[in-house]
């Protein structure tokens, strides 16, 4: 009796912005019969892009699971965020299927943010089918598309070419087979005539695609090379086998508005993608592996937690990795060391829940709620058979906006109403900030730092308002000098005095504190010496030019005096902090500015208006590389000069190009930047 699970199916669509990935689950979860109707991003109308934020900006925000059938098997469907605001947690999603849709868009082919998605699909070693989709556009160009792959690395293998008929998607033909269909109504098809006109590149597709499959295996080549030619099995056979090792991707063309192609790419899915049983094995944090097996022992991977749009409550979306999940299943979370109830097992699609009554092997996706300790990442495992699964290290955040109530007194609900998002959007980052007491939200981008503030208003009933993302400037010194800190306080009874001498100088960026004790001869007891040092930190925390710590400099406390009866550690740390301030101004105080690394991808058309921007901006630009009409460009900026950089590039770019940034070292501030942030603090002060 055939095993279920050798024919179920679970895949990531894949791809970036407006390359059409919703419209292709709406069509193929039409096509299956888990939907009625097929609806359309521009109405709001989509199965998987329902949180109200989707609606409104007609794009996705957070990922989205289909469960259904297809010729009676079970497929589970991943849709991934194609803006890079939101994608964050890509790595993670990806640990929750078997294999990945990559959709490629037939106007404008590769991408700047394609390479990046797709670097890490090959990182993730998925399976992949590539689809040209929005092959119903008036500029829509298969060759192009395809022709565009080269710079992903990789060599396509194309199995259906398009048939066009002036502007009109009108049908495919099936390389392999040798036979062309033309479309119908609802996604129909029926077979037809090759069209004369496209008979040699029939032939030429058909003949490469016979050689790629066959140098993807030793045997098929020595076959191909004897005897000029390999059986309809024989090719079938290579092709899945190329496909599962990750040297082979077929290409597929679709029109999802026009319901074109989805039937067959379901059938090819079924075809090509593996099992949940061919799954090499899942690594460990060990390094050690383990073989998907729905006898073994129970474990599953949390790869996102999702909130109901209704109820507000927290699902945590389940991964069966292998084993058999039941409702009453009791698991070990490997990070918290917690026991976990499973409870309920729910299928999902989209925004509908149904509760699963079927026990759930390998490779099933489940959400489960109330799990009180678990959060995403988390492995739940067989107390039994313990394992952790190894997760990838989350990318750093990009932009951090202070955050505050628009009635003063409500900053603790603020905190608490941001601080539920972080439950189901991991890559966003609370804190408090000690030196301003602002609360600071980082995210992926300004876009997803707005949203997340315009879903916890909707959410929590809180209102919030945005204040301008803080730069973390610093301040230093240069010179070398030698001043006293004396404090001496009397009004009767006990007093205090405390009486120290430092040496203070600059060092080179990055040195950060240094604090040396020279004292000889008891001139101050040793008990003190610490409270003098505790005084200078904290003098050096609070600032001196505009408020921002002091960095980068070393203290020598070589000498002072103190009283038997009024000497305290008290005493002495003011005498410290006094030391401190007698020192700055003395030495040439500095201003430093924080200068970021920037990684800006984006086609070769815009690179003129992209470097001129940036030198705009105070940039320097250290290097550019082009390839395949996507020039990366790398420079040095301040941070200052960028917060708000995404809608400026997304301007330029037409919405293409996207940027990563890290931080990368301290620069003196020149004197304008100097006389704006020290007038901003003093205005902040009310002086």
């Amino acid at each position: 009796m055939a095993n279920p699970l050798d024919m179920q199916r679970s895949y990531a669509i894949v791809g970036t912005g407006g390359c059409g990935k919703t419209s292709l689950a709406e069509m193929l979860l039409f096509d299956a019969g888990a939907i009625t109707r097929m609806g359309a991003i521009e109405e709001g109308t989509t199965c998987l892009d329902y949180e109200p934020e989707e609606i409104r900006r007609r794009g996705s925000i957070q990922p989205a699971v289909a469960s259904f059938l297809w010729n009676k098997n079970r497929h589970f469907l991943l849709d991934i965020p194609g803006d890079g605001n939101f994608t964050g947690d890509l790595e993670y999603l990806l640990k929750g299927v078997d294999s990945v849709l990559f959709v490629i868009d037939a106007v404008d082919g590769v991408r700047p943010l394609t390479k990046r998605f797709w670097n890490h699909v090959r990182e993730a070693n998925l399976p992949t089918l590539l689809v040209i989709g929005k092959m119903d556009r008036d500029r829509a160009n298969f060759s192009m598309a395809v022709e565009s792959l080269a710079t992903l690395g990789v060599r396509p293998v194309v199995l259906q070419l398009p048939i066009m008929e002036g502007a009109t998607f009108a049908g495919y033909v099936d390389v392999l087979a040798g036979k062309a269909y033309r479309f119908g109504d609802n996604g129909a098809v029926t077979e037809c005539p090759i069209p004369e006109a496209m008979q040699d590149e029939v032939t030429i597709t058909h003949d490469l695609a016979v050689e790629n499959i066959a140098e993807s295996d030793e045997e098929l080549l020595e076959k191909y090379l004897d005897e000029g030619a390999l059986s309809a099995e024989e090719l079938h056979t290579g092709l899945r086998k190329g496909v599962l090792t990750e040297q082979i991707y077929p290409v597929l063309v679709t029109a999802a508005l026009e319901n074109k192609g989805g039937s067959a790419l379901l059938s090819t899915i079924e075809d090509l993608f593996p099992s949940p049983l061919e799954n090499p094995g899942i690594l460990d944090e060990a390094g050690g592996t383990h073989k998907a097996d729905p006898e073994g022992p129970l474990a599953c991977f949390v790869f996102k937690s999702v909130a109901d749009p209704v109820s507000g409550q927290l699902y945590s979306l389940l991964r069966v990795l292998t084993g058999t999940l039941t409702s009453d299943a009791q698991l070990l979370n490997m990070t918290s060391g917690e026991t976990e109830r499973m409870g309920g097992l729910l299928s999902i699609t989209g925004k509908t829940t149904v509760s699963c009554k079927d026990a759930m092997g390998p490779g099933s996706i489940v959400a489960v709620s109330k799990l009180k300790n678990t959060r995403t990442g988390d492995t739940l495992a067989d107390p039994k058979a313990p394992f952790k699964v190894a997760v990838p290290a989350l990318p750093p955040q990009l932009i951090t906006f202070a955050i505050a109530p628009k009635t003063r007194g409500e900053e603790d609900k603020v905190f608490a109403a941001i601080q539920k998002l972080l439950d189901d959007d991991i890559t966003l980052k609370l804190e408090h900030d000690e030196e301003t007491g602002d609360i600071l939200l980082s995210g992926m981008g300004q876009l997803h730092i707005e949203l997340a503030v315009e879903r916890a208003k909707r959410r929590f009933k809180v209102d919030i308002v945005l204040k301008t993302p803080k730069v973390p400037y610093r301040e230093t010194v240069k010179g070398k000098v030698q001043v006293q800190g004396r404090h001496k306080k009397q009004s009767g009874g006990r007093g205090q005095f405390g009486d120290c001498w430092i040496e203070m100088e600059g060092l080179p960026r990055g040195s950060g504190y240094v604090f040396e004790d020279a004292i000889v001869g008891g001139a101050i007891p040793k008990q003190y010496i610490p409270a003098v040092d505790k005084g200078i930190q904290e003098a050096a925390a609070r600032g001196y030019i505009a408020g921002y710590p002091v960095v980068d400099f070393k203290v020598r406390l070589y000498d002072g005096s103190y009283h038997t009866v009024d000497s305290s550690e008290m005493a002495f740390k003011i005498a410290g902090s006094l030391a401190f301030k007698n020192a700055m101004e003395k030495l040439k105080a500095i201003l430093l500015e924080p200068i970021v690394l920037m990684t800006v991808s984006i086609p070769d058309e815009s690179m003129g208006d992209v470097i001129g921007d940036l030198s705009s901006r105070r940039g320097k630009v250290i290097g550019s590389d082009s390839q395949g009409g996507v020039t990366e460009i790398k420079a040095h900026v301040p941070m200052s000069e960028i917060l708000r950089y995404a809608s400026d590039l997304r301007s330029m770019t037409g919405g293409q190009g996207f940027f990563t940034m890290e931080f990368d070292h301290y620069e003196e501030a020149p004197q304008p930047v100097v006389e704006k942030v020290v007038a901003e603090y003093k205005a902040a002060r009310g002086e």
